[in-house]
């Protein structure tokens, strides 16, 4: 059992943060939380959640802040803004959220030095069917001592949490992880459009291949909501696989690689994003290679 004598404060009560909270409270914590549509919060402060009018009074009140937020400007502002003036040492922030390596190591730089808050980032691999039933995959950086918590106040969360270095080494970790995951989901709608366009039925594709190499999870997830063109309810989000893309590519000029692949699938969900795509789940992928 995970030592619930902290208490959490959690920012960012979206699609993951929602189920991820529920399970925190199931397993016996206290959790303040925020987010800034305050109308998101009533799942979570009916399961016995705490609101917090303003993050000042959730950091203030909270041993453990948690931060699930949509990307490295978000996650600058808060922290900036709320967190470096009210922060306090002996304190632990841990970012679920996949953010910008280097914006990571700046922003925990300056909550060390300015009020001795540390800092583990732990981005997460699962989607939301991950988070509710606290199978997700999490990727850590930090020092060992703040990973060591992270890991017990997590466990309500994760079937896997590795140590890969220090702070910033989970956020290149995701990227990787973000790069196989955009690939392979963009190849699933191609393939899945060829076949359905060759006559083939396309709903029995992830069956015939489950257990062999060609199978994946989000094959065994996204290909039968392609084939039927079932779309709703949105799980994921086109623009977070851009995002993470996007830091791909930017990832691989600082250091000077190549990234052929994953730079063609950043164009192509660029495209499919500016056909009105960016809020919708990448299911919405097909519509890319359909003949209309």
């Amino acid at each position: 059992m995970p030592d619930n004598s902290y208490t959490l404060g959690f920012i960012g009560i979206g699609l993951m943060g929602r189920p991820m909270t529920l399970r925190l409270l199931q397993a016996g914590f206290k959790v303040n939380v925020w987010n800034r549509s305050a109308d998101k919060l009533r799942a979570v402060t009916d399961a016995g959640a705490n609101a917090c009018h303003a993050i000042a009074e959730l950091v203030k009140n909270s041993d453990i802040i948690l931060l699930c937020l949509a990307d490295s400007a978000v996650v600058a502002s808060i922290i900036e803004n709320e967190i470096l003036p009210n922060g306090a040492a002996g304190k632990l922030l841990i970012d679920l959220s996949s953010i910008d390596p280097e914006v990571t190591r700046q922003l925990a730089g300056k909550l060390k030095t300015i009020c001795g808050m540390r800092w583990v980032d732990a981005p997460l691999s699962g989607g939301t069917a991950g988070a509710e039933h606290g199978t997700l995959a999490i990727m850590a950086g930090g020092e060992a001592e703040d990973i060591a918590i992270a890991r017990d106040i997590l466990r309500p969360l994760y079937q896997r949490l590795t140590h890969m270095g220090p702070v910033g080494s989970g956020q290149t970790t995701k990227i990787c992880n973000q790069m196989i995951v955009s690939c392979n989901v963009l190849v699933i709608a191609e393939m899945m459009a060829l076949a359905k366009q060759a006559g083939v039925d396309a709903e029995k594709i992830p069956q015939a291949l489950a257990g062999g190499f060609a199978d994946s999870k989000p094959l065994q997830i996204v290909g039968p909501e392609m084939a039927t063109e079932t779309f709703e309810p949105v799980k994921w989000r086109v623009k977070t696989l851009l995002k993470d893309l996007n830091m791909a590519v930017g990832l691989a000029q600082q250091q000077g690689d190549a990234i052929p692949m994953s730079g063609l699938a950043a164009q192509l969900m660029q495209l499919h994003g500016q056909h009105g795509f960016l809020e919708q789940d990448p299911a919405t992928l097909i519509k890319l290679y359909q003949k209309n």
